[in-house]
């Protein structure tokens, strides 16, 4: 059911929010044993929050667009006195004493947190395997991952154990998720959504987006979430369309560009390719026009972004030195000493290594060479979007080169894992939109994710095409037998 459907249920007493939310929870119980999905579950405060939108509901007073509806958050936001842990042993009893403005602002519209979700540690990674708290599983199948950095927010929506959620994407953690996991994932463009609030990783990379089992709920989120906040320079004082006006409308004469660059990769998948391709087919009969593009420095974007996003990494996690707050090593003899051991301690080996490198990239003699030379890259690949755009309205391309791959199969490769966010990478580095949505299954009957890149702020675009293929194409009409191991 869409957030629409809940909503009329809701008004019609057919359903009431607490029953809503008893049902997640007792999803919850009995799937996330397995799952790992959430970190903290929100019990109490959900119903007690379920029952007083009940109440508004019975007296006749309006509701709010998510009114009653059961969303789950990634845990490295700010929730105001409920732990928020970025899934790290540093912050395992960090409870913060404010509200981040994306959650402030869903919880103005009525929507129920019903727990904070797992996620690779201080969002490093691709697969929800580095999180100090036990790898997140991809319900799909449970030898698989679920993705990452942003697992548990997909793997808790694709699982039935909430209607939606916020997850955050540096280089792709909210698109490769949700490919992997078989919904719907969207990157806002970098300055739509506030990131006050969300716990930094790299500063010009990161982005909130929504989680959703279909491309309206995540424009309902979206809508909600969206605009300027007074806490984040960052964001950009524009006006936010309605994005589900435009979702109905005809994608006819629509120009579509398939970017090459994608396509010639070895790494790969043929039924992925064959899969993203037949999406392109279906978008040509809805009166869409497919146009080859080039984006030359496309497949460069992941050396620039594992330049920029570790030195990004190492300025923001100076300030975890077990002095202010998070974990502290005990009974240490100098500041030093206990600085140097609440972070060795505290970090997990992922992020020790993004740092180390990323420390390395800013230091004396290097910068130039590798972090100012990064810069120069990005730019150039945004300038590669620029002259697309030029030519078409949205970019499509694979979400992932692979389906979800196995636990445990990259933890000791780091290259494999890093290559894995391949197509997803250069939106960030450009501030793109972008959105993933299923569109297929491999052999195995594990979901299959296609890409849609739009021009900055053209996320209404994005989603009214997206919203055209999915019903269009009606892909779980076709569930293979496999798949939903529990």
């Amino acid at each position: 059911m869409t957030f629409a459907d809940l909503r009329q249920k809701l008004k019609s007493g057919e359903v009431s929010s607490k029953e809503l939310v008893q049902e997640k929870i007792e999803r919850i119980k009995t799937l996330d044993t397995t799952l790992n999905s959430f970190l903290t579950v929100n019990t109490d405060e959900a119903l007690n929050q379920a029952e007083y939108v009940d109440k508004q509901i019975a007296s006749g007073e309006p509701l709010s667009p998510l009114s009653g509806i059961p969303v789950a958050i990634k845990d490295n936001l700010c929730t105001k006195g409920i732990k928020t842990t970025c899934a790290s042993r540093i912050l395992s009893n960090f409870v913060p004493p404010y509200e981040s403005t994306v959650t402030k602002k869903l919880l103005n519209a009525g929507a129920i947190m019903i727990g904070k979700t797992n996620m690779d540690e201080f969002a490093m990674g691709s697969s929800t395997e580095t999180s100090a708290f036990g790898p997140c599983l991809n319900p799909w199948d449970i030898t698989k991952v679920p993705g990452g950095s942003s697992g548990g927010s997909a793997s808790s929506v694709a699982a039935g154990l909430c209607y939606g959620s916020l997850g955050s994407d540096t280089g792709g953690s909210i698109r490769q998720p949700a490919s992997f996991c078989g919904v719907v994932g969207l990157k806002p463009t970098y300055g739509r959504v506030s990131r006050w609030g969300l716990i930094a990783f790299a500063s010009s990379l990161d982005q909130v987006g929504p989680f959703a089992n279909n491309v309206s709920d995540a424009a309902e989120i979206l809508q909600v979430i969206s605009g300027k906040d007074e806490f984040d320079s960052t964001t950009v004082d524009i006006p936010v369309p309605n994005y589900l006006e435009t979702l109905s409308k005809s994608i006819k004469g629509m120009k579509i560009g398939l970017i090459d660059n994608c396509f010639e990769h070895d790494g790969l998948a043929t039924e992925v390719k064959d899969s993203v391709l037949g999406g392109a087919s279906l978008l040509e009969n809805l009166g869409a026009k497919i146009i080859n593009v080039s984006c030359p420095r496309f497949n460069d974007g992941i050396a620039t972004y594992y330049v920029i996003a570790p030195s990004e990494a190492s300025a923001n996690l100076a300030r975890y030195d077990g002095v202010k707050y998070g974990f502290r090593s005990e009974d240490e003899q100098s500041l030093i000493e206990m600085t140097s051991k609440s972070r060795a301690i505290g970090f997990g080996s992922e992020v020790k290594r993004r740092i180390l490198i990323g420390t390395y990239a800013l230091s004396a003699g290097y910068v130039d060479a590798y972090y100012k030379k990064a810069q120069q890259v990005r730019t150039l690949i945004r300038k590669d979007f620029d002259e697309a755009f030029k030519k078409v309205d949205i970019l499509l391309a694979p979400t992932a080169p692979t389906t979800a791959f196995g636990s445990g199969e990259n933890i000791n490769n780091p290259m494999a894992m890093y290559l894995s966010d391949l197509l997803t990478i250069p939106a960030n580095l450009a501030g793109l939109p972008a959105i993933s949505l299923p569109c297929g299954f491999d052999k195995s009957g594990l979901p299959i994710g296609l890409q849609l890149i739009g021009n900055v702020f053209e996320e209404a675009k994005l989603l009214q095409i997206a919203n055209q293929f999915e019903e269009a194409a009606e892909v779980y009409k076709n569930r293979p037998k496999t798949g939903f191991t529990l």
